[in-house]
């Protein structure tokens, strides 16, 4: 929709979508049903918690950088089965090399391993990690309660849940989430350029006096753009076409925007 060219305020504006709307030349704002709308307080408090449990994480990571233990160097993930278990070895009282016999399948020399665990751990460092570990521990059985709950509400969609998870990235969870955002009914956007646009994942269009400038994408629905970021950050792992565009454009544009445009294909593609 463009203002006729003349006078040009926020006034004239209102004046402006008034007399459109009265015509009828201005769609509705999409709306999605009863159940969608009782459903997306459940999957946003979701990513709350998931939100949450990062944080958590991220603090258990750092107490223990805190107390000289550089475990974080050398395991992958420090959240995983084995590390867990010598973290809440260490808020014990057991020593280094106890745990180093013990390390389950890490594969870790055990002498580097031993180093890593070499710190000196408070008692209140090892409070602090004791409840980091339940307050984790807490959040994974909520977000596991939720996605129960989202799986079980995804039956009378079950037909459209089942084509998104055939898209590179997408599994039940992130597929019921992002269908709880934009319903299974994509004719009231009308196309792929307008739910692209609904969702601003789109290149933006800023032009003035036929110069192209920045093309910024807007700000839309941001809980249907972090989703899809995250889907595109997984898809790009996949053995797709997602891939090969993850690859041609990274090198030219940077990881975030070609993340960016990645979730524009995958939004038109859904």
């Amino acid at each position: 929709m463009k203002k006729v060219p003349g006078r040009k305020t926020d006034v004239a504006d209102s004046e402006w979508l008034a007399q459109l709307a009265r015509f009828g030349l201005l769609r509705g704002s999409f709306i999605p049903p009863v159940d969608l709308r009782e459903l997306r307080l459940v999957s946003r408090y979701r990513q709350k918690l998931v939100a949450q449990l990062a944080g958590e994480k991220n603090r258990l990571h750092k107490l223990l950088d805190d107390a000289g233990v550089k475990l974080g160097a050398v395991v992958s993930d420090i959240d995983g089965v084995a590390a867990r278990a010598l973290v809440k070895g260490l808020i014990v009282g057991r020593s280094a090399a106890e745990l180093v016999q013990s390390r389950g399948a890490l594969k870790v020399a055990p002498d580097v391993l031993q180093a890593s665990l070499d710190g000196e751990l408070s008692a209140r460092h090892r409070l602090v990690l004791e409840a980091a570990l339940k307050h984790m521990a807490f959040l994974e059985e909520q977000i596991d309660a939720l996605d129960r709950t989202l799986i079980a509400a995804m039956k009378p969609y079950e037909r459209a849940w089942k084509l998104l998870q055939t898209i590179p990235g997408l599994d039940e969870i992130s597929s019921a989430m992002i269908l709880i955002e934009i319903g299974d009914q994509m004719s009231r956007f009308g196309n792929a350029a307008r739910l692209a646009s609904w969702a601003a994942l789109c290149p933006g269009n800023n032009e003035s006096a036929g110069k192209r400038k920045s093309g910024r994408i807007r700000r839309g629905n941001p809980v249907v753009r972090a989703l899809l970021c995250e889907v595109a950050n997984a898809a790009r792992h996949t053995k797709s076409v997602f891939r090969k565009k993850h690859d041609s454009l990274a090198l030219r544009r940077g990881h975030k925007r070609t993340i960016v445009a990645l979730a524009h294909k995958l939004l038109r593609t859904i």
